[in-house]
């Protein structure tokens, strides 16, 4: 049987065929040598004894560390119109991240119902006419477009704690239960209190149960990775007059001359130049 993992408690895994059955399942000892299995790999499994086996882990797409999910189609960035405020620099640097783990990034707007600010609502539109998919939520109705793109797909959820994370999927699926915590007016952030890391299963999708990237981590990325990973600047890579150019100031960049012309947001090759400062610091700390 071909299957994925969904759950993984200890040494005993839950799998989920390709006609919806979940199973329970032990690893053979073998495939431990081979790699550490995570929710949301593909397995082989076997029935061994009236239990299925673990026989062997398909080649992953891709992996996240934190949370520890293979093959993820999509990550959901969750920002709200305020309380806590929308954060361009955030959404940015997610996008960076996720795009250069192969992962497709959509960001899901929420509290919509809210008023909130012009700048604010010109911030939402600058993204809707940017290269990935932006979907408005409100407070008080459920979002069929979003249940749209949860089908199918293996997504993982980031973003503001107290953005509507864990309400957004709870009111799409009621038995998507998540422990949740109001902000805390003091620290300003919320509480995630699950304890083992789960798919759920959302409109026919999987969904994880974890709050998505933990940390702005780049310790891993390079400046040439960065560059790959800022979506808007794939159409002009490998046009530059120099072929290390890291779209600064070098002349006959491709990337500034498109940002000159509009076709890249002013802000987000901003926020780039931020975050490549941010690697080459680190580079040279370790040197």
């Amino acid at each position: 049987m071909i299957a994925r993992i969904i759950r993984i408690i200890s040494k005993n895994y839950t799998l989920l065929d390709e006609h919806g059955n979940k199973h329970d399942a032990l690893v053979m000892g073998k495939v431990r040598l081979q790699m550490t299995p995570l929710a949301g790999d593909l397995v082989e499994a076997d029935l061994l004894d009236g239990k299925y086996a673990i026989q062997r882990i398909l080649p992953r797409h891709n992996r996240l560390y934190r949370p520890a999910v293979a093959n993820v189609d999509q990550a959901l960035i969750v920002m709200s119109v305020k309380d806590p405020d929308f954060s361009p620099v955030l959404i940015d640097r997610l996008s960076f991240m996720i795009a250069n783990e192969d992962i497709e990034p959509v960001l899901i707007v929420t509290k919509t119902d809210l008023p909130y600010s012009e700048e604010t609502e010109q911030a939402i539109r600058a993204y809707e006419k940017g290269p990935f998919r932006v979907i408005r939520t409100r407070s008080d109705e459920v979002s069929e477009e979003l249940k749209a793109i949860l089908r199918g797909k293996v997504s993982v959820l980031t973003g503001q704690s107290g953005a509507g994370k864990s309400t957004l999927l709870n009111t799409i699926e009621p038995s998507f239960h998540l422990a949740t915590q109001e902000i805390s007016k003091a620290l300003g952030r919320g509480r995630h209190t699950t304890r083992h890391n789960e798919l759920h299963i959302v409109e026919n999708g999987l969904v994880a149960d974890t709050p998505g990237f933990s940390s702005l981590d780049f310790s891993h990325m390079s400046a040439e990775d960065l560059a790959d990973s800022v979506i808007e600047f794939r159409p002009y890579l490998g046009q530059c007059r120099f072929n290390d150019c890291r779209h600064e100031n070098e002349p006959g960049c491709a990337v500034k001359e498109a940002m000159a012309a509009g076709k890249i947001s002013e802000s987000r090759y901003s926020n780039y130049l931020s975050v490549l400062k941010m690697i080459r610091e680190r580079k040279e700390k370790y040197i």
